[in-house]
């Protein structure tokens, strides 16, 4: 039974991730990072019996493997903006 419980709410909380167009880039990397963490943490989990506490972790892993992510792109970005206007301003 808990087993079907984490994967309905994993599977949940990823649709609901990906449904939110009014996210940043960063935010929709942590929440697609977290709910794609907690489906392969509630799988591995359940090997062993705790699908549960595998969704957690795996969720937290994920989340913070997403905004990693998040946040080089938007730092790549910006580093890419400042180029431009570099070379604008060079003219």
């Amino acid at each position: 039974m808990a087993r079907k419980w984490t994967i309905g709410f994993a599977s949940l909380a990823l649709l609901a991730a990906t449904g939110c167009a009014d996210m940043t880039d960063k935010q929709r990397s942590t929440a697609i990072g977290a709910g794609a963490g907690a489906l392969g943490g509630a799988a591995i989990g359940s090997f062993s019996g705790n699908a549960g506490w595998g969704a957690l972790i795996g969720a937290g892993v994920g989340a913070a493997g997403g905004l990693a992510v998040g946040q080089a792109r938007e730092n790549e970005r910006r580093a890419y903006q400042r180029g431009v206007e570099t070379g604008r301003s060079q003219r």
